[in-house]
C-alpha cells in the first residue's frame, strides 16, 4: 500500500512538472542553424551559456558538427543578437567574429581554428 502511494505521487508530481515545462516554451519562436566554432565539452556549455536567455533563446550546439541549433522570440531577439553576445564569449561564428583577446582568453583545449570569413 506504501508503495503504490508513493507511486502514485511520484507520478502526479511528474505531470505537474511536466505540464509546468511546457508552458514554458519559447513564444513567437523561430529555429535556425548555424555553425559555431568550438572544440569540446566546455566549449559547447560556454556556447549554449552565452546564448541561453530564459523564454527569449535557447542554444544547442554540437560539439562533433559545430552546427548549433537556435530557437529564439522574435518579438525579443534575432539570430545576430545571439551570435554577437556567443562572439563575446569567445567563439566564432560564419557572421562574427570574436574579439581576438577573449578568444586567446579561452581554455587552451577551446581554441579552435579560427575562420578567416567571419565579419569583426
Amino acid at each position: 500500500m506504501y508503495l503504490q502511494k508513493k507511486t502514485y505521487l511520484s507520478f502526479l508530481f511528474s505531470l505537474f512538472f511536466g505540464i509546468t515545462s511546457c508552458n514554458a516554451q519559447i513564444k513567437n519562436s523561430k529555429t535556425e542553424e548555424v555553425k559555431i566554432y568550438g572544440n569540446c565539452g566546455m566549449c559547447e556549455k560556454k556556447i549554449e551559456s552565452a546564448g541561453n536567455k530564459k523564454n527569449i533563446s535557447k542554444v544547442d550546439w554540437n560539439k562533433e558538427t559545430k552546427i548549433a541549433t537556435i530557437t529564439f522570440n522574435t518579438n525579443k531577439t534575432n539570430v545576430d543578437e545571439i551570435l554577437m553576445r556567443i562572439a563575446a564569449s569567445g567563439y566564432d561564428s560564419d557572421n562574427f567574429r570574436a574579439a581576438d583577446e577573449v578568444y586567446h582568453n579561452l581554455h587552451e583545449c577551446c581554441q579552435y581554428e579560427r575562420p578567416n570569413n567571419a565579419k569583426e
